[in-house]
């Protein structure tokens, strides 16, 4: 009996390592709070996130333990990547938004359009008029297809009316980079300086790779498993991040 308990012990903890290392070096799941990057990723959302696209940071591991201040085996995000990293407010809550603005470039907002080193990004009117969820609001919204300088393509929504008509100007600091979310009128990102601001390489998770699973939980949940299939979002399982 004490062997079986012993063997017993042993493979779960063997287990919690194996656990520990792929949630630490490769792969790590992830829950969509909020609308911030919506109409691309929606409350409900579970997602796997890759901690190997941009190097490893204390931020790599759980509870990001001070044990070292760089980044190892570091390689560049990419404009438009969708990212995971911690709010340099307190290096510890995690935020997914898209990467908008590299180190040394100029961000702003001029008469409802968005502007990198102060050319215009390609800005494509897709649908007039659609409802998007910020909180428990609606918002009368426009959704455009983005062009970022790289080619990089994407689904943004603009409120109709109030959308956020003129910025200031914002000059990313070295080794540091600007988020927005594709929400952008219902989004905490880096035009808040005080609350989120420019995010440092070392605060950067990972890549957001693959939604894996999804349910709408105004229509059922966990806790109320006999509705949970009226609220799984099927089409979006295993859908690729862009």
């Amino acid at each position: 009996m004490k062997k079986k308990i012993i063997d017993n012990l042993t493979t779960i903890f063997y287990a919690l390592i194996i656990a520990l290392i792929i949630r630490s070096f490769l792969f790590q799941p992830f829950y969509i709070p909020s609308s911030s990057m919506e109409p691309n990723l929606l409350v409900g959302d579970r997602l796997f996130v890759s901690k190997y696209s941009y190097g490893y940071s204390r931020h790599s591991l759980p509870f990001s333990p001070k044990i070292y201040n760089k980044r190892i085996f570091d390689k560049i995000p990419k404009r438009g990547d969708v990212i995971v990293f911690k709010t340099p407010a307190d290096n510890r809550t995690d935020y997914i938004k898209r990467l908008i603005g590299m180190p040394g470039d100029t961000v702003q907002i001029i008469n409802k359009d968005l502007y990198i080193n102060d050319v215009k990004v390609i800005k494509k009117e897709i649908t007039n008029s659609i409802y998007i969820n910020c909180g428990n609001e609606a918002l009368d919204a426009i959704f455009f297809e983005e062009t970022l300088p790289n080619n990089t393509k994407y689904v943004a929504a603009y409120r109709k009316e109030g959308t956020m008509m003129n910025s200031d100007k914002f000059t990313v600091p070295k080794d540091h980079y600007f988020f927005m979310g594709d929400n952008r009128d219902c989004s905490k990102d880096s035009r808040y300086l005080s609350s989120v601001g420019y995010v440092s390489f070392n605060n950067l998770v990972g890549k957001a790779r693959l939604i894996f699973f999804s349910n709408d939980k105004n229509k059922g949940s966990f806790f109320k498993f006999w509705k949970l299939h009226q609220s799984l979002r099927f089409d979006r399982f295993f859908k690729k991040i862009r």
